[in-house]
């Protein structure tokens, strides 16, 4: 028979194999949309621009469950929210496919938005309350895993069964599945959190039922949400732009550019794998600084440019380096804000990344606009900079641990 201690060992590894399922399908959705929307916009007859509705709905549903993921996962606890998430998001994307109106499907995006910034938040806070930084690096390099796999499964469908709607079926499908896996595992999400209430060793986060309205009135909170901010700012600042700067401003050719382009990608996912690696024995602190310093390396290198390959190696340079941040910076949240507000935090964090992603590039486009291309670099450049000195100051007093506070 097997033995307690290693059917517990058993079941941790089985709920952390999930959530790295869990986090490549959150994936899927995005790597599906940029290939159907052609197909998309040519069967509901759409202006190019229409894609902007749908992208400003889902964000709409994403920050708002995010930034309320830690009042919802109190109620419903980490099994509940996940299995609710993954089920509203596989219906609003088979939704997708039955919808005989555009305003039904930028309405459905609400609710696919919805359930991915609950899953995103939800599984984020369950890994930083259990876990350490290398399973939290390893768990966001499966969403670089699932954001490069929705791209080929919608290709297949349009190549094979001539509808952009396979490619959806197939991923609303296995959300659908994934729900309710999550739902049949709910109890052993439970016995974790009964374990880590036994030892006080584990899961400090996920103990305390901290009203939002007092984690609002943290300056250390806010301060903390900045970052995430300011990183998924940069983080996409690079892979929306970088093509366009080295082919439009630059003169390199299409293909080379391409190449690289989509390299930065690769060089971002290999950066989360290998930092899984190290990330334990470097720590969260030293890990960031090394990350950021050599990203201002690559911002400056490709700002510099005297010979295009310079730019090429700047691309790799900054996608490799800011891949540790984001993982790191959210298994660093209960130091910077104390155990008591890492869960409210950790989802407003969550919130705060969706509208920097989606802020800072674009305003990038108005400032190249009306000046040129070549800001783009020097945009970057500050915005590592910017980031560096605000995470210096949310370090500065690192939060005691305390002890958790047990609910009723």
């Amino acid at each position: 028979m097997v033995s307690t201690p290693a059917r517990k060992a058993q079941s941790k590894i089985g709920l952390v194999l999930l959530a790295y399922i869990a986090f490549i399908s959150l994936g899927l959705p995005d790597g599906l949309l940029g290939v159907a929307w052609p197909s998309i916009r040519s069967d509901f007859a759409l202006p190019l621009d229409s894609l902007g509705l749908l992208l400003f709905s889902a964000t709409a549903g994403y920050l708002t469950s995010s930034f309320f993921s830690g009042q919802i996962m109190s109620r419903l606890g980490i099994g509940g929210l996940l299995a609710v998430s993954c089920c509203m998001t596989g219906a609003s994307l088979l939704g997708y496919t039955l919808a005989p109106a555009w305003w039904m499907i930028v309405l459905l995006g609400v609710f696919a938005g919805f359930g991915g910034g609950a899953i995103d938040a939800g599984i984020n806070t369950y890994i930083a309350s259990n876990f350490g930084e290398g399973l939290m690096q390893w768990l966001h390099a499966s969403f670089g895993v699932g954001i490069t796999l929705g791209p080929i499964i919608m290709t297949a469908g349009i190549n094979y069964f001539h509808s952009w709607r396979t490619g959806y079926i197939v991923v609303g499908t296995a959300q659908i599945a994934l729900g309710i896996c999550f739902a049949l595992t709910a109890a052993l999400w439970k016995q974790e959190k009964s374990a880590a209430q036994e030892t006080g060793t584990q899961q400090r986060i996920m103990d305390y039922k901290t009203p939002l309205w007092e984690t609002l009135r943290q300056p250390s909170v806010w301060l903390s949400v900045l970052l995430f901010f300011l990183y998924t700012g940069l983080e996409l600042l690079t892979g929306h732009w970088g093509y366009t700067l080295l082919t439009e401003s630059r003169g390199i050719a299409p293909q080379v550019a391409g190449l690289w382009a989509g390299g930065y990608w690769g060089t971002f996912t290999l950066g989360r794998i290998l930092a899984g690696l190290y990330a334990r024995r470097v720590g969260v602190n030293k890990l960031v600084q090394i990350s950021l310093l050599t990203a201002l390396f690559g911002a400056v290198l490709l700002w510099w440019n005297p010979i295009n390959l310079v730019s090429l190696i700047g691309i790799a340079v900054v996608g490799f380096a800011v891949a540790p941040i984001f993982p790191a910076m959210v298994s660093g949240t209960e130091a910077r804000v104390s155990a008591r507000h890492a869960a409210n935090t950790i989802g407003m964090q969550i919130s705060a990344a969706g509208l920097g992603g989606a802020l800072l590039p674009g305003f990038a486009g108005v400032l190249a606009n009306r000046i040129s291309l070549e800001i783009i670099p020097v945009y970057l450049i500050v915005l590592v900079v910017s980031l560096t000195v605000l995470y210096s100051l949310s370090t500065r007093n690192r939060r005691p641990v305390e002890e958790p506070q047990r609910a009723g």
